[in-house]
């Protein structure tokens, strides 16, 4: 069953058909011989679309975050300062003299090496031996670690 379009027009559609499958094809042509005779500046537009999308994407990739935020929650340990009385039995079980507990609270007190240096009357190399020292007897790598310890075992205030 055909429409009566179909049979009334017949001619024109199949001529309007091959136009444009003539049309296409000339097209197609066309196409195929300005990419021939242009091949170097097609392949160099090519491969600048190639770099230009690499470099956005590396620039994507670089311009990320990596390292994301922790919070770390730690418990702190406050002392009144009026009743303070120093633990002497950890700071006889880990061998501290005096001088290094002196060190140890003027680190406390946020000092310097030098400034601790000057308070106490002694060169900087001496502070940083006696610092070196509290490290090792107290088993820590930071000045940060060694007051926090010194605060918790009460051997500083």
């Amino acid at each position: 069953m055909t429409s009566p379009f179909f049979t009334k027009n017949k001619q024109t559609i199949l001529y309007g058909i091959m136009l444009a499958g003539l049309l296409f094809l000339l097209k197609w042509l066309e196409l195929r011989f300005l990419i021939v005779g242009h091949a170097m500046e097609v392949y160099a537009g090519a491969i600048a679309v190639f770099f230009t999308v690499l470099g956005i994407w590396l620039a994507l990739k670089l311009a990320r975050p990596k390292a994301q935020a922790t919070v770390i929650e730690k418990t702190v340990y406050a002392h009144p300062t009026a009743a303070f009385t120093s633990n002497q039995r950890e700071v006889d079980r880990l061998k501290l003299s005096r001088r290094e507990l002196e060190v140890l609270q003027l680190m406390a007190e946020g000092l310097s090496n030098q400034e601790i240096s000057a308070r106490l009357f002694v060169s900087l190399n001496t502070i940083k031996t006696h610092t070196s020292n509290l490290f090792e007897k107290m088993e820590v790598k930071r000045r940060t670690q060694a007051v926090e310890l010194g605060k918790r075992l009460c051997i500083i205030h």
